[in-house]
């Protein structure tokens, strides 16, 4: 009995732990009820504001959808307007269609249809340093490179176009890979110009050609946008020893040889500068009349005198006509391309021989004598030739005087070399002068008298002096004149 109650106590008491832990439970749920209760509370509060403020909305909201209403019934408007633009420009846009098809057509109607090696006109957009750009009618424009604008590579581009201008060009490719068209201007010159050249051939006219570059064996040039060649040899009429002195230079000159297959054409400047040597010649010598005294270069010099160019004919100053003086050579006095005064003494038109005088110019060398000389002088002069009846000494240069062999020595001597010789310098005293015949006789003998008298006295002062013919025929002399001459020989 008694552990039955003891169990039935601990059950009461698990009971009552129980009931106290639920009664726990209970009031912690009656606490979160209450939290509950407010929080309902608040949030019906909540919910009336809500619903207050949801009255308010609903009536902006009716006001929202009158409005919308109205935007309808307006967009609703618009729309048909809409539907009746659209129905305009899908018309407009369906003429506009039509219309520019046709204008396409037409377009393409108008091009031109180009093809590889077609020379077509066209008309210049654009120049500038390394292309110029050309309407062809095409697609797409066209495009001059600059190797192919022309033959002269010195020619700048703005030299040959403008903008604007109407022009010839080859079609060298109608799609170079890019859509370009690529053009050429100097292929066009070129066959053009080929057909001029071989006029010009055939009729042996004069052809202007431009120097471009030396090469060997010749000169390159450029004749109506074609290159041509011309060998040294054919290039002047004299010896050519620097080809570059050409190039950019103008040249006169002629076709001698063309063959347009290997596109050759071969000139020749020599027949030209012929042609022209004879019309300056021809005008030259039309001016010339004999007397005149004119100024020339010397051209050439040879042994027997000095080529003179008088301004387009030559004409010769022989070595006699040079100078007063005796020369060997002309080049004594002259060098080539000495400018120099002359006078024509002769002239023969229809040999056109000119014969030239430089001494002419100069003064008279028997005026001089006559002014500057008198017979009795003692002059001092060079031996300048022996004959067998004497020896001509120079008085001055261009007037000889005559030593007669019996004026040389008082000693008889059978020839004047026996006491004389050329270049021999001597002392001569004038014996005549003779303007007119231009003669002068000298005297040697007699300056070696003068020389006696005054070099040779007497060997007894007080003696009377003896005439001077006496003592030069005096045996017992010390002294002879054959002594003296050749005393004076040695001396020299």
């Amino acid at each position: 009995m008694s552990e039955d109650m003891q169990n039935k106590t601990e059950n009461k008491q698990v009971i009552v732990d129980e009931t106290q832990e639920t009664t726990e439970e209970m009031q912690e749920i009656t606490e979160k009820t209450q939290e509950t209760t407010e929080e309902e509370q608040e949030t019906t509060e909540e919910a009336q504001e809500t619903t207050e403020g949801a009255q308010e909305t609903t009536e902006e909201m009716q006001e929202i959808t009158e409005k919308t209403q109205e935007i309808t019934e307006k967009t609703q408007e618009t729309t048909e307007e809409a539907q009746e633009t659209t129905e305009e420009i899908q018309e407009t846009t369906k003429e506009a269609q039509e219309t520019m098809t046709g204008m396409l057509d037409e377009i393409e109607k108008s091009m031109v249809q180009l093809h590889n090696g077609d020379i077509v006109k066209g008309k210049v957009i654009s120049v500038n340093d390394s292309e110029i750009l050309v309407n062809v009618s095409y697609k797409s424009d066209g495009i001059i490179t600059r190797d192919e604008m022309s033959s002269d590579a010195t020619i700048a581009p703005s030299e040959l176009v403008s903008e604007g201008d109407e022009i010839e060009v080859y079609v060298l490719k109608v799609n170079d890979g890019e859509g370009n068209v690529l053009l050429s201007k100097k292929r066009v010159e070129a066959q053009s110009n080929w057909a001029e050249l071989v006029r010009i051939y055939e009729n042996d006219e004069i052809l202007v050609t431009k120097g471009l570059e030396a090469v060997n064996g010749g000169l390159i040039t450029i004749s109506k946008g074609v290159r041509c060649f011309i060998p040294a040899s054919l290039l002047s009429n004299t010896y050519v020893e620097d080809l570059n002195e050409y190039i950019g230079e103008s040249l006169n000159v002629q076709i001698i040889e063309m063959e347009r297959k290997k596109n050759r054409i071969i000139l020749s400047r020599k027949p030209v500068l012929e042609k022209e040597k004879q019309i300056a010649k021809c005008e030259a010598l039309e001016k010339l009349e004999k007397g005149q005294r004119i100024k020339g270069k010397v051209r050439n010099i040879v042994a027997f005198g000095a080529f003179v160019d008088l301004g387009g004919i030559d004409g010769l100053i022989y070595i006699s006509e040079l100078s007063w003086s005796r020369i060997k050579h002309p080049s004594e006095l002259l060098s080539v391309g000495d400018e120099i005064e002359v006078e024509i003494i002769d002239i023969d038109k229809s040999t056109e021989k000119i014969s030239l005088s430089l001494k002419q110019l100069q003064p008279r060398p028997w005026d001089i004598v006559k002014e500057n000389y008198k017979i009795g002088d003692i002059i001092t002069g060079k031996v300048v030739r022996i004959v067998d009846f004497g020896a001509f000494v120079e008085v001055i240069p261009g007037v000889d005087g005559l030593v007669h062999i019996s004026e040389i020595s008082h000693d008889y001597i059978e020839k004047p070399t026996q006491v004389l010789k050329v270049e021999q310098e001597v002392n001569a005293k004038i014996l005549d002068i003779n303007i007119e015949k231009k003669r002068i006789s000298l005297s040697i003998s007699k300056t070696i008298e003068i020389e006696i008298i005054k070099n040779v006295k007497p060997e007894n002062s007080e003696e009377t002096e003896k005439p001077v013919e006496d003592e030069y025929t005096n045996n017992h002399s010390e002294v002879t004149i054959a002594d003296i001459v050749n005393n004076n020989h040695e001396n020299k």
